[in-house]
């Protein structure tokens, strides 16, 4: 049985874990309309980027949306050249979606300002603060990829 306080160290802790991410949330938005790009779209060329060129079906279960709410976006993003649609080489019935060099730009600032940003912030912490901070989200991490 867990004891109290345990439990209520993890509350705390999901508490400022939704406390930081909504604050980089804002702070992401805010950086994307500078660069005149969408939340779902910044979305998307990161799950790309990460995975590698997939299909609108595939985009689709990656940011559970709908294909045809995916098609538009991908419309869009094709229009501002931030991707293209090519087909597979192996089967050219099937469509995949391609990152161009500008969409890989954006991504690349976009996460470079916000470093800046949390940079900004961790300021007043001692190295070794930031080191704790480091290896303790790493291993929360590492714990919940392998339970999604």
């Amino acid at each position: 049985m867990e004891d109290k306080g345990s439990r209520e160290n993890i509350v705390n802790i999901e508490k400022h874990l939704r406390k930081v991410d909504y604050i980089i949330r804002l702070k992401g938005r805010e950086i994307l309309s500078d660069l005149n790009i969408t939340v779902p779209q910044f979305t998307a060329l990161q799950i790309l980027i990460y995975n590698g060129e997939l299909t609108i079906g595939e985009l689709s279960q990656k940011m559970a949306l709908a294909c045809s709410t995916i098609t538009d976006l991908i419309d869009r993003m094709e229009k501002n050249s931030l991707v293209v649609r090519k087909k597979d080489k192996n089967d050219k019935r099937v469509v995949r979606i391609e990152v161009l060099p500008v969409g890989h730009e954006i991504v690349e600032k976009v996460l470079e300002k916000r470093v800046r940003f949390l940079e900004s912030r961790m300021i007043n912490l001692t190295d070794e603060e930031k080191f704790s901070l480091d290896k303790g989200l790493e291993s929360l991490y590492n714990v919940m990829k392998n339970n999604q």
